[in-house]
């Protein structure tokens, strides 16, 4: 129902849809594009002393659908009525970026959910809980009867999951664990960090790519296979996201040590992606800067200089992102950002923040 409680379509689209969500791809962000979201959130990852790992650098392309805890309003709309228009939601104090978690006493997870709770609540009076960065905030309103289909709205534009393709970095056989896109899944209409209630890694093979240039960074286009997940997500974070694969099909390299950060330095490099098919290879890039005190997974900018991959894609592309990045025969990082600008140039977080981020969210 247009204008209703209903995912709004976001403005950097072009890849498949889920459960009629848009697709995350790599969005805006950083410098100019991200091969993800651009905003991170808090840092739960101090690196100190690594201790040696060694884990089986992937980079292959997969699906990736999240379900969010609660309900993201992402933004608002006018609703014809009676007596004009009016836009209930926004008027009750409820703010782009709040996550919808309870309308009176009902816990709510889908916009179907709340679109049933507005239906049997009617124009009467009802209590909203929403979180607010991180913290509960509650408001009162009533819908109103929309004079051109007779239903009860509130204009709000929501959104309870998202979907899209995606890179992993790295398999850990030791315990079934991965890592990939190396940053989070953001709204791509609020910038917000994807609350997750659930999620799930699916086999996907990359069907076309629209190549990038200055201004306008491309993408990769892929098919899911639906049948089956292969794997369980498990934590969205500003640092990537983790979780378990049900089988190690998709780890098809020799497991690497991960690199300390005193063990990464500026010069030649190789990341391993996955632009066609189901193959990956490997391309030459150059690490051209380290930054030192980074905390938000900007680590380094890597430059491509692999003449087929800048024939390919222009560089780097959004669905790359998580690719990666072998120095000196040790797992240094993965790709996560490519700049407006400048395409064939990125950022790139560490594995061991990676890795170190992954051991805080799933032990």
């Amino acid at each position: 129902m247009k204008g209703n409680e209903q995912k709004r379509p976001g403005r950097a689209g072009a890849l498949p849809w889920f459960r009629g969500v848009l697709a995350f791809g790599l969005a805006l962000g950083l410098l100019g594009q991200g091969t993800g979201s651009a905003r991170a959130a808090e840092d739960v990852a101090v690196l100190g002393p690594a201790e040696v790992r060694r884990v089986i650098p992937v980079g292959r392309a997969v699906g990736i659908k999240l379900f969010s805890d609660g309900v993201l309003v992402v933004g608002f709309s006018q609703i014809p009525a009676e007596g004009g228009s009016v836009t209930p939601a926004k008027e009750s104090g409820l703010k782009e970026g709040d996550i919808i978690t309870h309308i009176n006493a009902a816990e709510v997870d889908t916009i179907e959910e709340v679109q049933e709770q507005i239906r049997q609540i009617g124009g009467k009076e009802m209590s909203i809980r929403a979180l607010r960065d991180g913290k509960t905030v509650q408001v009162t309103t009533q819908a109103v009867q929309c004079s051109t289909d007779g239903t009860y709205k509130l204009g709000a534009w929501l959104r309870d999951s998202m979907a899209g393709i995606g890179t992993v970095t790295y398999y850990d056989p030791a315990t079934g664990e991965f890592g990939a896109l190396g940053h989070g899944i953001n709204d791509v209409d609020t910038a917000q960090l994807m609350p997750m209630e659930s999620g799930g890694v699916l086999s996907a093979t990359v069907s076309d790519v629209k190549k990038g240039q200055r201004g306008e960074p491309g993408e990769l286009h892929g098919d899911f296979v639906l049948e089956q997940d292969i794997g369980q997500l498990m934590a969205n974070t500003s640092h990537g996201i983790f979780g378990t694969l049900a089988d190690d099909g998709l780890a098809a390299m020799e497991a690497l040590e991960v690199a300390a950060k005193d063990q990464v330095e500026t010069g030649k490099a190789f990341i391993y992606s996955n632009i066609s098919g189901d193959e990956v290879k490997a391309y030459e890039v150059e690490i051209t800067k380290l930054f030192p005190t980074a905390k938000d997974g900007r680590d380094m900018m890597v430059k491509v200089t692999d003449p087929a991959l800048l024939a390919a894609t222009g560089g780097i592309v959004q669905g790359m992102s998580g690719s990666p990045i072998i120095q000196n025969g040790r797992l240094i990082g993965a790709v996560t950002h490519v700049l407006v600008s400048d395409p064939t140039q990125g950022y790139g977080i560490l594995a061991q923040r990676m890795l170190e981020t992954a051991e805080a969210c799933l032990k």
